[in-house]
């Protein structure tokens, strides 16, 4: 866990609850709530590493690529059969630069592979207790980049299903709550603000 320095605050002691999968901790800190007065506050956060995620479109069919897959945590959680519709992404490995682990996941999930690649922002999506940031991109793509079916990588259990949407049916799909992940949310609006396709 790597923390920039706040005067205001100072960790006081970390407990880690479990490292199998990710790693979730409990921390105690102080904060200076005004000056001079401190205040003990405790967090239980989880800490899984960074993202990168990608909207990949066509211009000139008017076309995005996203996916669809089954997401454990949304089936616990009011998504009846537990698939969701998302843009490309994946977790950066330790040290790893997130355009490069961007271009890398959409050839293994979508199986096109862009040349030029944009970033166009970083986000906490969850900073209440997660401590990801996920770094957006976008791309455009053609038939040209089709290198493979996609669908993931059989030994990290991807199971994952290309889809080639219309942009009217993908926003459309948005307005309808159809698609509920929030990193395709974002990169479909900012794709309408900023008049990518349509």
């Amino acid at each position: 866990m790597v923390m920039t320095k706040n005067s205001r605050v100072k960790i006081t002691s970390i407990e880690t609850l479990t490292d199998t999968w990710y790693s979730y901790q409990k921390i105690n800190f102080d904060f200076e709530v005004t000056p001079g007065v401190w205040q003990g506050q405790k967090r239980e956060v989880l800490e899984r590493g960074n993202g990168a995620t990608i909207l990949l479109y066509n211009k000139s069919t008017q076309k995005v690529i996203l996916t669809k897959q089954f997401r454990l945590p949304t089936y616990l959680n009011q998504n009846p059969d537990g698939h969701l519709i998302e843009a490309c992404a994946g977790s950066l490995e330790q040290g790893e630069d997130a355009e490069f682990n961007i271009r890398r996941e959409a050839v293994e999930e979508t199986g096109y592979r862009p040349i030029h690649v944009e970033k166009i922002f970083d986000a906490y999506m969850s900073p209440g207790a997660v401590t990801e940031i996920i770094s957006f991109f976008i791309a455009e793509y053609d038939s040209t980049m089709k290198v493979s079916e996609g669908g993931g990588v059989a030994h990290e259990h991807e199971n994952i299903e290309v889809l080639e949407l219309d942009w009217k049916q993908a926003i459309q799909m948005l307005a309808s709550g159809e698609i509920k992940d929030a990193k395709t949310i974002m990169l479909l609006q900012y794709a309408q603000i900023h008049s990518l396709l349509g």
